[in-house]
């Protein structure tokens, strides 16, 4: 006889300790704040102590748990001081969601400046890198954990304007195939999500402007760019027991834009 699942259990994450890095705002505060919702005790985590408290007290005037620890993913040593305040605090780390990135630099690939280049590298890799070294082995002891690295379709196609950034999110996507298959021996999944243009402060240069804007939207079938929240859902589903079976992979939610033909 079968038994049924309920969905609330297949996408709960009571228990659990989500951490997630550039989450005062945007993707990760919408990935905080969905996974707070789910059951988990979440961390926000930004550059900016203030707009970290702020982010955490919604969560926590909605009745969750939240704790807000600022860190500047491109110091290793504020990377190790954040995971010290969250094991000190609550004894784990379940989830492990990489938002944070940069993007200092929009033009030709070949004429990016060096200290340009390093610090979308050091932000967007390295930090992965970083952050995974220092939090990944407790998961593998316990023998459960989740890390999710939020990416960019821009890792899967060519640019003229956003070269060093595509190249950054192309190798987070490598990590999180190479990461899957050190430490699914452990239970420990790693898995990208691509996300096509989303209504961000990040990416407002792309969306704000109505002619580009109109422009994007002529490559999306769905006919929208995305929200924030898009991109929750899909962190939540990698995070919960809905998507134990999945590592290595990189999800895209990107309305379409990556299949369509240009036009829509």
């Amino acid at each position: 006889m079968s038994t049924i699942i309920e969905a609330s259990e297949l996408f709960s994450l009571a228990g659990k300790v989500a951490l997630v890095t550039g989450s005062s705002r945007g993707i990760g505060r919408a990935i905080a704040e969905t996974m707070a919702s789910a059951g988990a005790r979440v961390v926000v985590s930004s550059r900016k102590a203030d707009a970290c408290e702020a982010a955490a007290a919604a969560i926590r005037d909605a009745g969750r748990e939240a704790m807000a620890v600022p860190c500047n993913v491109s110091r290793q040593e504020d990377i190790n001081r954040l995971a010290d305040t969250v094991l000190k605090a609550w004894g784990r780390i379940d989830v492990l969601v990489l938002n944070a990135a940069v993007n200092p630099y929009m033009g030709p690939l070949l004429e990016i400046e060096d200290s340009a280049w390093n610090k979308t590298l050091e932000a967007n890799v390295g930090s992965v890198l970083h952050a995974a070294r220092r939090i990944m082995p407790g998961m593998a002891e316990r023998r459960d954990g989740a890390v999710i690295i939020v990416s960019s379709i821009a890792g899967l196609k060519g640019t003229t304007a956003l070269g060093a950034y595509a190249v950054s999110k192309a190798a987070d996507m490598q990590m999180a195939r190479n990461l899957a298959v050190e430490y699914g021996q452990h239970n420990v999944r790693v898995n990208c999500i691509a996300p096509g243009l989303v209504r961000t402060d990040m990416a407002r240069a792309l969306w704000d402007d109505p002619e580009r804007l109109s422009r994007a939207l002529g490559s999306y079938p769905i006919g929208r760019i995305g929200e924030p929240a898009d991109i929750a859902g899909a962190a939540l589903f990698l995070a919960s027991p809905a998507g134990s079976f999945v590592t290595g992979q990189t999800i895209v939610v990107d309305g379409g834009t990556t299949i369509s033909a240009g036009y829509s």
